[in-house]
């Protein structure tokens, strides 16, 4: 049976992505099928042309369904970046041709939008969609962009006016683009991969593989290499203090969504979500690891609060985007935070949790799972919560370092921001984001018995 090259495309992408082998980077003009394109590149497609070796499924440099000359000429190019054009395998595995160079881009949600900011290209972007448009703190630049409705996530999208700034690119989050290839006619639509983070193997990701293609397709390589040799170090880091530790010492874990008031269920995550590969780089074990749908492809596991008492987690750990007052970056009000943990604290049916009786619940802003830092500042401030003795990272010094060296932000964490409460105290150092006075506030309440 002969399928589309599309089919092809994309079972080859899934198989190269789920094996342990060497990383490769997801551009036409890979012949070789390694992490990079230069001149070994070129000595393979003359190989190819002389029918010494096969094609790969990468070999196809200007993608015209032919293996010749001309892709060698296109080889030259990307090497120089000179390229006019590059086709690349997007996260979904589907090819997708890009017109250089992108001067005027739409960027969608929390990782495009910093990816934009880290690879130093925010003078390209056009338009952003309503997250950004309205976080002045994290980004002060892309506020002024125009913002365009309804992108993400998808909800009656304002096409006419997207068209209408004339992009080269929408750099999209979701990984359902059929609506939007459609629709935005004649700009290429990029899911580059970002959303798939891997904690625990960097090197091979989706997460490493976007921001590698990123750098190719905004003419950003060297930035997007700073960033990939910094993103996959500091986690090489917290494994030092994590990875080696005795399954004993590792304490079970519930990572979940906040529950709402009269909320029925409880909704953990699979091992595919940044959450809980947060919990095992942090050294925790997420007590959802014998349920069924725990290595399935989705990633929110729906459950009724009876399994979360019966596994008695030692620590909760809850995340969530909206509140009121609101968390993250452009606030420094706590009110909301603190009365959100109070009011699951004093639901009576999970009153006798350890983690609640030992003071070991915490709500993080969802920023640590959804910003392009992928879920490394997340399990810095987890690994601190659950070995405060044994890991040596300061989880808001690296914060503070990827807001200024990456984000080019002025931005204080020992002022401003509220990332996750409670703050650690009494020795165990303090969490990213929490101003002083938060410290003090702590202290009088815990000698209170609050």
């Amino acid at each position: 049976m002969r399928y589309p090259i599309t089919i092809m495309l994309g079972l080859c992408f899934l198989m190269l992505q789920a094996s342990a082998g060497d990383y490769v980077l997801h551009i036409f003009g890979n012949a070789n099928m390694d992490d990079t394109i230069n001149e070994k590149d070129i000595d393979y497609l003359k190989e190819i042309i002389t029918g010494t070796i096969n094609t790969t499924i990468l070999s196809d440099a200007n993608y015209d369904g032919k293996v010749d000359e001309k892709d060698i000429t296109q080889v030259e190019k990307i090497i120089d970046d000179s390229q006019d054009n590059l086709t690349i395998l997007d996260g979904n595995g589907k090819p997708v041709t890009v017109r250089l160079p992108v001067e005027r881009a739409i960027v969608e949600h929390l990782d495009n939008s910093e990816m934009m900011m880290i690879l130093k290209r925010t003078d390209q972007v056009v338009g952003v969609d309503l997250a950004m448009s309205k976080s002045e703190k994290e980004f002060p630049q892309l506020v002024k962009k125009t913002s365009v409705p309804g992108f993400s996530p998808v909800k009656d999208p304002d096409y006419e006016l997207a068209l209408s700034l004339k992009p080269d690119l929408l750099l999209t989050f979701s990984n359902n683009t059929a609506e939007k290839v459609e629709m935005m006619l004649g700009v290429p639509v990029v899911f580059a991969g970002l959303y798939y983070p891997d904690l625990i193997n960097p090197e091979t990701s989706s997460f490493t593989d976007a921001v590698h293609k990123l750098g190719y397709i905004l003419k950003a390589r060297e930035n997007a290499e700073e960033y990939i040799n910094w993103h996959i170090n500091k986690i090489d880091e917290i494994k030092s203090f994590t990875k080696s530790m005795p399954e004993e010492e590792k304490p079970r874990v519930l990572i979940a969504s906040l529950p709402k008031e009269g909320d029925k269920s409880i909704f953990t995550y699979a091992k595919i979500d940044t959450l809980s590969q947060m919990v095992t780089l942090a050294g925790g074990r997420s007590i959802a690891e014998d349920l069924p749908a725990y290595l399935q492809s989705t990633y929110r596991v729906e459950v009724d609060p009876e399994w979360a008492i019966e596994n008695d987690p030692d620590y909760i750990i809850f995340i969530t985007i909206v509140l009121t007052p609101p968390i993250g970056y452009d606030s420094d009000d706590i009110t909301g935070i603190s009365k959100a943990l109070d009011a699951f604290k004093s639901r009576p049916e999970y009153a006798n949790l350890t983690a609640v009786r030992n003071n070991h619940v915490y709500i993080i802003n969802g920023n640590l799972r959804n910003d392009a830092s992928k879920g490394l500042i997340g399990a810095a401030y987890l690994a601190k919560i659950f070995h405060p003795d044994k890991v040596k990272l300061d989880p808001e010094d690296l914060h503070q370092e990827y807001l200024q060296k990456f984000l080019g932000l002025d931005y204080d964490l020992d002022l401003h921001g509220v990332f996750i409460y409670p703050p650690l105290i009494e020795g165990q150092g303090k969490l990213e984001g929490v101003p002083d006075s938060y410290y003090d506030t702590a202290a009088k309440n815990i000698a209170a018995g609050a």
